[in-house]
């Protein structure tokens, strides 16, 4: 299996019907991932169009994860956690870190985006609302939202199956300052692999 370090980057291209099995490893870590068309950055997941297709803001086993054309890019073919992926919370970014009050860089699930898109020789994209893989994000009936911790436990995995030619990218988010990395809010590596 391959390895994203802690507070790092990979991104993966997947032809359609090959997938990518993440697997957090310490059970703590979120991994915001994004998916774009691999001959069309224009197009990309989108969890605005998911809510729609869905009708729910938590992805289950089997649902078809759309673009923001509305057609599948992704499946989410298993999920051996208890099922909560957050949907609703944009990319950490510098300026995310600046209003929790850090006056120097921090690493950020945005900047991973764009330094993984570039390891492989994509193009620059804006940055889209992730799939926050792992990230327990529990919604009150009034609409409040709460930074909750992981409810997955050490080896939990997902599969997503390529519905057509893409680009997988994976950031082992950054978060130290809020608990959604666990209560220590430690980052830590994750892995994955392509699996036919």
């Amino acid at each position: 299996m391959e390895t994203v370090p802690a507070r790092r980057g990979r991104a993966v291209r997947l032809r359609a019907g090959q997938a990518i099995r993440i697997v957090n490893t310490h059970g703590s870590q979120v991994v915001d991932t994004w998916a774009f068309n691999a001959a069309d950055p224009g197009e990309f997941l989108s969890m605005e169009h998911l809510h729609a297709n869905l009708g729910s803001v938590f992805p289950a086993k089997g649902d078809a994860l759309v673009t923001n054309r509305r057609r599948p890019i992704l499946v989410l073919e298993e999920d051996t956690s208890p099922g909560r992926h957050d949907t609703v919370i944009a990319a950490c970014d510098i300026h995310r870190y600046h209003s929790l009050g850090c006056t120097t860089y921090h690493d950020n699930c945005t900047d991973n985006l764009h330094a993984a898109l570039a390891m492989i020789g994509f193009p620059r994209t804006d940055c889209p609302a992730p799939l926050n893989l792992w990230m327990n994000i529990p919604i009150a009936a009034d609409g409040r939202i709460t930074w909750g911790e992981p409810l997955s436990k050490p080896g939990d995995l997902v599969v997503l199956r390529a519905v057509i030619d893409c680009v997988v990218v994976m950031s082992t988010c950054p978060q130290d300052m809020i608990p959604i990395n666990g209560k220590d809010c430690t980052p830590v590596e994750v892995h994955f692999d392509v699996i036919d």
